[in-house]
Formats: C-alpha cells, structure tokens, sequence
C-alpha cells in the first residue's frame, strides 16, 4: 500500500469517528480530503480488511459500528501529543508475539521508539515463560523498544514506568482505582487486567543494554462466553460494553504509550517512584515468595525507593526483593492459589 493511500484511508476513518455514530456521506468525506469518491470507496475496502465494520446506506453515507475491532496506527497515532509523534507505530491483526518480534527487528537495527500494536497474538508470552492469553478482538498487545544509555540494574524502571502508565490510564478512562502487583502486574478490582513483561540485550564490554523491549498486554474486553475456566477467578478487563467504542479504546492505548514514554525520557529520576508506591497491591498482605519448589511465608510491608518488595518472614527475618514470584496467601484454608 502507497503511503499516499494509507494517509487518505487514515482521514476517511478519522472523519467518520468524527461523525460520532451518524451517518457522513461519501460525497462530503471527498470533498473535504480533495480526493474522488472512489478513492473514498477503496479507503472503506481497506478499513474493513483490517477488521473495521461500517454500515452504509445509500443517500446517506457510512458510520461506524460498535462491533467493530479493529486496531489502526493512524487513529491511534492521532491522539498521541506531539512528544509521542516521531513513534513509529506498526499494527498487526495477528502476531506471534510482540516481544519475539520487535527483539528481532532490534537486532537488525530498528529504531528506538519503534512500537508494535497488535490485536492477538499466538504466542503471547509472561515471565517465566509462560503463556500470556492474548485473543483477537478483546485485549491489546503492544511492544516498544528503547536504546537506552542506562545500566541493566536500572532495567527494572522500564518495567515499573510500565505499570504507573497503564495504572493511570486506567484510572483516566473508567474512574476505578488500580492497583499494581509487584513487580508487573496491573489489577482491577483485585484481578489481573494487565501483565508487562521487559526483555534486554546486554552488552558485557561497555555494562550497557544493547536495547529493551517493553512488552504490555491488557484485557480491554471481557471475551465472548468469558474468560478460560482456569483464568476466570482471576482476570478482569479494563472495559465493559457500556464504556467501550473504537475511539475510546484508540485513546487509552495512546495514553498508555504516551505515559510511558514521558515516564521514559526521565527514567532514571524515577518520577513514577510514588505512584507505584500508593498502588502497591501487596503491601500488607501475607504472601508467599516462591523458589523453584519451594515458598516461604511473610508479610509484604512496602516497596522500597529502588522498587524492591520488602517482606518479613515469620522468623522475624526480613528481606528486600530485587526480583522473584510473589503470590497472596489465600484468605480462607482451601482457596485457589493466586496465579502470576
């Protein structure tokens, strides 16, 4: 596709959100873009290979359905502010995974601030390996890569920005309070509606990352027929149907991006520090801290300036966390264990 084409299918779409659920007819989506009206027509054909349904009636013109799905670039790229707009944004209906993707283009030398948004993925991966639940059509999974001139130890800011960004742009979106999950997990109404997972390159000559990638995946919509039997205890989504439309989700992602890069350009100063604090999810509950087979009792206090979970055991010992799994303990003898 021309980027002469891709631009005029990205204001076809633009005017028809605009229009806000009424109806704009081909003729004055032309005459505004300067183009013919089978241009207009071809912009549709290509909205609706992306996964974007229209209606359209004749003497009136086209809007925009609910049902429609589709991710795009453009629309997204539309609501970043202007610090956000030399992103390069990549859309893809299905992929792999965004991580394992954007790590291989890394390597081949993409950019930083190369961002890659896709509406499921087949291989959606989690910490430790596991398998991250990605569907079509209900969550969102983006990655976004860095060339940063830090140190790996300072890598666990990339993760914590991450979360502070989701958390407020969920909180911005629907007013409910979110909560984060030590060391990157965003909860809503104490279940799970985002996991982030950081990946880097290191270079042992110079002690410097050759690059990151940060790795979002968020619940936007509760699945058709639910969540799988084993995720439904604990998973949510950010959305329900009374609140979502295309643009509403086109603008969260952009804020989430948009957080998160501003986070970014001061990383080191850690100006998410107190916002991941007041959001600890953890913090006063019992948890068990989880190596390899076995898991020892304690109570998680705080987190302290370096994002370190502090936990005290039942032996009074105590310990500062850099990294590791941490799951609740069950309030009542014979419930599930929480899940990462």
């Amino acid at each position: 596709m021309r980027t002469s084409d891709m631009k005029i299918k990205d204001e076809v779409l633009r005017l028809i959100e605009e229009a806000d659920g009424k109806f704009v007819s081909g003729q004055a989506i032309a005459q505004k873009l300067s183009v013919s009206r089978n241009t207009v027509w071809k912009s549709i054909k290509m909205l609706e290979d992306e996964g974007y349904e229209f209606r359209a009636v004749t003497n009136r013109g086209y809007v925009l359905t609910k049902k429609s799905n589709a991710l795009n670039a453009g629309s997204i790229k539309r609501h970043l502010p202007a610090s956000c707009k030399n992103l390069k944004l990549q859309f893809f209906k299905t992929i792999t995974s965004t991580n394992t993707v954007l790590k291989e283009m890394a390597e081949k030398g993409a950019p930083e601030g190369t961002v890659l948004i896709a509406s499921e993925q087949t291989a959606g991966r989690g910490r430790l390996s596991r398998s991250f639940y990605s569907p079509s059509g209900t969550g969102v999974y983006m990655s976004i890569l860095m060339r940063p001139s830090f140190t790996p130890e300072e890598s666990l800011y990339i993760t914590t920005a991450a979360a502070v960004a989701v958390a407020e742009a969920i909180e911005t979106a629907t007013n409910q309070a979110a909560k984060i999950k030590w060391v990157n997990d965003v909860y809503l109404n104490d279940k799970k509606a985002c996991g982030i997972l950081t990946e880097a390159s290191y270079n042992m000559e110079n002690n410097r990352l050759d690059y990151a990638v940060a790795g979002i995946g968020i619940n936007l919509l509760r699945p058709e027929g639910g969540f799988p039997a084993e995720l439904e205890p604990i998973v949510t989504s950010v959305f329900n149907q009374k609140n979502y439309t295309p643009d509403t989700r086109d603008r969260f992602i952009a804020e989430v991006i948009s957080r998160f890069w501003d986070f970014y350009q001061n990383l080191t100063e850690k100006p998410f520090l107190e916002g991941y604090k007041k959001r600890s999810f953890l913090s006063g509950k019992e948890v068990y801290v989880i190596s390899g087979s076995t898991r020892k009792l304690g109570k998680a206090l705080d987190i302290d300036d370096e994002f370190h979970l502090h936990v005290v055991y039942e032996d009074g010992t105590g310990e500062y966390l850099q990294s590791g799994e941490v799951s609740v303990k069950p309030a009542h003898p014979g419930t599930k264990q929480e899940k990462e």
